[in-house]
């Protein structure tokens, strides 16, 4: 979102006075006997054009009364119905049949529609004698790089005599839309090597380079080069791609003390520090941004919702969560498919099923994305028979599931010892639905037989993997040898996830508490000695909870919440009260610490 710095807003929201007024102008005209008057409907029909949201019946009206009308005409309305390309061709055609002779113009226009013939219109441009038009072949660049054409793209680039940085900058941004960003940024030190100038186009854009490869220090580099020695303007725009950078490379302290430093903040720059906040996991303070925002009576856009949801859903803040649902339907905010998804997903992940259906089913139209986020909801809900219903529902609607649709249901039918059914799904994945399986799909597999007791089945799958297995899928594994008391394939199980992750204390953590389970003390004092010898200290847990509108963190045996102390007194109280009613007694030493 911040490699371009302007839009063409062709939406709703055009100031009707502008339009009126225009209106106006013209009935003055007909009052006046200029009704015909080419000229003067030449120039209405520019000012068409220049409003932020295009009339296009009108401007055809005016069009249909201009008699002779020349290229500047034509031109004039192949722009302005840039946002449909067929009627751009076809104003095209009949100028052409109109004996009109198009101009150096003419073609960009064309191509800048986003028209689905640009190698005709390229053609066409060559006919006419501007194939080597620099604003031609620039045009033609950037069409061919964002519809995927980028070897097309590279070569015109290639065969172009003189490079301007409106070429390097159209060619960078396809590298960046087709995930090829490290040609991006050469692309842009070779800019620099042959002495053409950025300006804040090329330069955001290689930001956004910098931040999807997390090369910070490449993006340290632009910022101190280019932005703090003034050879490109700091905009808003630049400001927000910095914040942006930074927040893709973890740096959210940066971001921060870019954004605290802009001279003016809008609503892009807002959500990219929020968005960068949610991005590091850092929600709490996501939401305290937001909550800021509003104070200065920023309006949030739907990438700031979702951001702001995002971070609710994670901290099961849902009084902030309802606030926003509230937000939506009161400034009448359409419902689409990436903000109806977030607030499925924070209704879920708070609990509100019930909630999350009447999202589900307000929504106009409801894709792939909308239907996982209910059917993972169900999932970790426990509702293992609701989420394969429907899931079922969603294939007989005809939409078609993606790998987190699957993964979403193998994980009910693993919480709901579904193992049939889920190994019947996971079959049919590749061969029905071509969703090749990935490592977290065998890891739902595995997790589903291990919960089943199927010890040696989910084994012998893990060897059967086309790629080698990760600590979640052999943890998985492990999981199920705990619960079923296999000592002998759990401790080679916990081995090799020290092996796998020797700098992480997960592996050393549940081996020891596996040794201990079953009564081998030295072992696990072996273990853990091992894993302090390393230098690998234990993460501490971490949990939060939302009480009257007030998110409350609490870390494992710390006590600097004010409230820790009374949260351990009803603790201590309750394990009295268990060890009372209990036919059995709860020792300190049967805790085990995961």
């Amino acid at each position: 979102q911040f490699r371009h710095h302007r839009k063409n807003f062709r939406g709703k929201n055009s100031p009707p006075s502008e339009l009126f007024k225009l209106r106006q102008i013209h009935s003055l005209l007909v009052v006046s006997g200029f009704s015909g008057h080419s000229p003067f409907l030449t120039r209405l029909l520019l000012h068409c054009v220049s409003l932020p949201s295009f009339p296009s019946a009108y401007a055809s009206t005016i069009f249909s009364r201009i008699h002779r009308p020349n290229v500047f005409t034509y031109n004039a309305l192949i722009g302005g119905f840039g946002f449909d390309p067929e009627k751009a061709v076809f104003f095209y055609v009949k100028m052409r049949q109109d004996g009109v002779f198009p101009n150096m113009h003419t073609f960009p226009l064309l191509l800048k529609s986003k028209t689905q013939i640009p190698f005709q219109i390229f053609a066409q441009s060559i006919k006419f004698g501007f194939g080597s038009d620099r604003f031609v072949l620039n045009s033609l660049l950037s069409v061919w790089a964002n519809c995927g054409l980028i070897e097309y793209a590279r070569q015109v680039f290639d065969e172009m005599t003189h490079r301007d940085v409106v070429a390097y900058t159209a060619l960078m941004d396809g590298y960046v839309r087709n995930a090829r960003a490290l040609q991006a940024l050469d692309l842009f030190l070779e800019m620099k090597v042959n002495g053409v100038g950025a300006d804040g186009g090329a330069v955001v854009t290689a930001l956004c380079a910098a931040g999807t490869l997390g090369c910070v220090w490449v993006g340290k580099w632009i910022h101190g080069f280019f932005i703090e020695t003034g050879r490109v303007v700091r905009d808003v725009y630049v400001g927000s791609a910095l914040i942006d950078m930074y927040s893709k490379c973890n740096c959210n302290e940066d971001a921060l003390r870019v954004f605290r430093n802009m001279p003016y903040r809008n609503v892009v720059s807002w959500s990219a520090l929020i968005s960068g906040y949610v991005q590091g996991d850092r929600f709490k303070e996501a939401l305290l941004l937001f909550q800021e925002m509003l104070v200065e009576k920023i309006k949030p856009s739907e990438a700031t919702l979702v951001s702001v949801l995002t971070s609710c859903a994670h901290l099961g803040s849902l009084d902030q969560g309802v606030w926003v649902d509230k937000y939506i339907h009161t400034h009448k905010i359409e419902l689409n498919s990436p903000l109806g998804t977030a607030l499925i997903d924070m209704y879920t992940k708070c609990g509100c099923i019930n909630e999350a259906f009447r999202v589900f089913e307000s929504m106009n139209f409801v894709d792939v994305y909308p239907w996982t986020a209910l059917i993972f909801g169900l999932a970790i809900n426990g509702h293992a028979i609701t989420c394969l219903n429907l899931f079922s529902q969603m294939l007989s609607s005809g939409v078609k599931p993606n790998g987190v649709t699957f993964i979403a249901v193998l994980s009910a039918c693993s919480h709901g010892g579904l193992v049939n059914e889920g190994k019947e799904i996971f079959k049919l994945m590749g061969s029905v639905y071509g969703v090749i399986p990935t490592v977290d799909h065998y890891g739902c597999m595995v997790d589903i037989l291990g919960r089943a007791g199927r010890l040696r089945e989910a084994a012998e799958l893990i060897g059967e993997m086309p790629m080698e297995a990760s600590g979640g899928v052999w943890g998985a594994l492990f999981g199920g040898c705990v619960k079923y008391g296999d000592f002998e394939m759990g401790e080679i199980v916990g081995k090799r996830l020290i092996e796998m992750e020797p700098r992480r204390s997960g592996g050393y953590v549940v081996l020891a508490n596996l040794y201990s389970r079953f009564g081998d003390w030295e072992k696990a004092a072996n273990v853990r000695k091992k894993m302090s010898g390393v230098g690998v200290e234990k993460v501490k847990g971490c949990s939060w909870i939302e009480s009257n509108g007030v998110i409350r963190e609490f870390v494992a045996f710390e006590k600097s919440d004010a409230a820790s102390e009374s949260v351990y007194e009803v603790l201590d109280s309750l394990t009295a009260q268990m060890q009372q009613k209990l036919p059995f007694v709860v020792e300190e030493d049967c805790f085990l610490e995961i």
